[in-house]
């Protein structure tokens, strides 16, 4: 693919005399931010057109030892707590101040959980650079009383730059690993912006397709959470590979049909990309949500899916009930919960008011 070029290049490419160069912040360090910013730094060595520095904005935490989470990156190079025994590369500064981490970078990369994204945005109004592009890497949408708003909307509207995204078939500590994996740039304008972010992002382990398509990427990566929390209540209750593909099957079906309701622009042919079918079996297989959802099903229900999550993400956030919660929303709002029955059951098992057997109940009486 032309997106992985120049990345295997031990030398830094001619550049043009003058020409400035993309500064680059990546806000926040979970385990998708970490391993993001090892991508990211791994090129911006390589590339001339990017500066070498990769500032990394960490929400600040007091580790066991008593020392600072953004002093223990920086002295080792590594995230110890989020993705520990992977080295994110020399050129990674943390940055604890997320003012300072922003100022000079025109390239912004968003990676937190998207509950906090508002307040971040808050934040940041007049702080940044005018000429500055975004990407955000994170899967989830707040909902309004006009009706939902995705995360790249949110930063758009606030910070006033344009947003693309990156959604796909990434399980993190997989990637960290350089596993091979694919990724999909949804953009809304420009090929060549989201060239550059593919080009910022690949290597030669990590190949990323640009689709001018940023609502329906967005909701592919958003979207695919809740199914996941159905597959992991499949797989807790023991009911099988045959049950769980049906389900994966009807939550893609619910997947486009909502993405298409909401977006009138949503393509087909993006739920065939990394974003859309690949990211939903790698979820489904194996990611976060599913295995707090199989845990919920094998303790009946009587754990709280916020219990669960403290105990086994050790600090990472599930992101598929709170989205799921989002999408009850908009589908009480609108009169649409008949219409995609495994959404508003995931949600409804959520909140307890359904036991977790009701995802396979739902399974077999509204199958189309």
């Amino acid at each position: 693919m032309a997106t992985q070029a120049d990345n295997s290049s031990p030398k830094k490419e001619a550049h043009k005399e003058g020409a400035s160069r993309f500064r680059v912040t990546v806000v926040g360090s979970g385990n998708w931010g970490s391993v993001a910013v090892k991508l990211i730094a791994s090129n911006t060595l390589h590339q001339s057109i990017f500066h070498d520095e990769v500032r990394m904005w960490v929400f600040e935490e007091v580790l066991p030892s008593g020392q600072k989470l953004t002093d223990t990156i920086n002295r080792t190079n590594e995230n110890v707590k989020y993705l520990p025994g992977i080295k994110l590369g020399k050129n990674v500064v943390a940055d604890p101040d997320l003012e300072n981490a922003v100022k000079e970078a025109n390239m912004l990369v968003f990676v937190t959980p998207h509950q906090f994204m508002e307040g971040i945005c808050k934040r940041l109004i007049g702080k940044i650079k005018p000429d500055a592009e975004a990407i955000s890497l994170i899967k989830g949408m707040e909902v309004k009383k006009e009706g939902p708003c995705l995360i790249s909307k949110l930063i758009t509207d606030m910070l006033g730059i344009n947003c693309c995204v990156l959604m796909g078939a990434n399980i993190a500590n997989e990637i960290a690993l350089e596993k091979f994996s694919e990724a999909t740039v949804g953009y809304r304008h420009s090929k060549e912006v989201a060239q550059r972010w593919a080009r910022l992002v690949s290597t030669s382990y990590f190949l990323v397709s640009p689709v001018q398509d940023v609502e329906g990427v967005e909701l592919c990566g958003t979207l695919k959470n809740v199914v996941a929390i159905a597959a992991g209540l499949v797989d807790g209750l023991d009911m099988g590979n045959n049950t769980k593909a049906a389900i994966m099957r009807i939550g893609l079906r619910e997947m486009r049909a909502l993405s298409k309701l909401l977006f009138s622009s949503v393509k087909d042919t993006t739920f065939f990309e990394s974003c859309g079918v690949a990211d939903l079996i790698t979820t489904c297989l194996g990611g976060r949500n599913r295995r707090v959802a199989e845990a919920f099903a094998r303790n009946g229900g009587k754990r709280s899916f916020d219990e669960l999550e403290a105990e086994l993400l050790q600090g990472q956030k599930l992101q598929g009930v709170s989205t799921a919660r989002e999408v009850y929303e908009v589908l009480r709002h609108r009169g649409w919960q008949a219409s995609f029955p495994l959404f508003t059951t995931v949600h409804e098992i959520s909140i307890g008011k359904l036991p977790p057997s009701a995802i396979v109940e739902y399974s077999n009486s509204s199958a189309q």
